[in-house]
């Protein structure tokens, strides 16, 4: 399906929500940041940031143009690295949700 409201190269992403134990709230602050080259190198990852919605909460959003660029990003580097350190930083697992974008603006 055509949105307009989308370019072709993000109308897919994820959405994760990250939950750190208190004393690891840095760790998991170096990790998403220092993912950044590696979201860098997926050529599929067309948008990618890293936030920070609370204390210790914190989110992935990114963007893809197909299934299957969405799809390598989560067997990816990215994904490996969170889930190899999550049960030394994280307090639970990571909520990651499949979505559609439904309008963007992008430079």
């Amino acid at each position: 399906m055509t949105n307009l409201l989308v370019p072709g190269t993000a109308r897919i992403g994820l959405l994760a929500r990250i939950e750190a134990k208190p004393e690891y709230v840095r760790d998991v602050e170096e990790l998403l940041t220092g993912a950044l080259a590696l979201a860098q190198e997926e050529t599929g990852t067309t948008v990618w940031f890293a936030l920070r919605l609370g204390p210790t909460t914190f989110g992935i959003f990114d963007a893809f143009g197909t299934e299957e660029d969405r799809t390598a990003h989560l067997q990816g580097r990215i994904a490996a690295a969170l889930m190899d350190n999550a049960a030394k930083l994280l307090a639970e697992a990571p909520e990651i949700l499949p979505v559609d974008v439904l309008a963007a603006k992008l430079p």
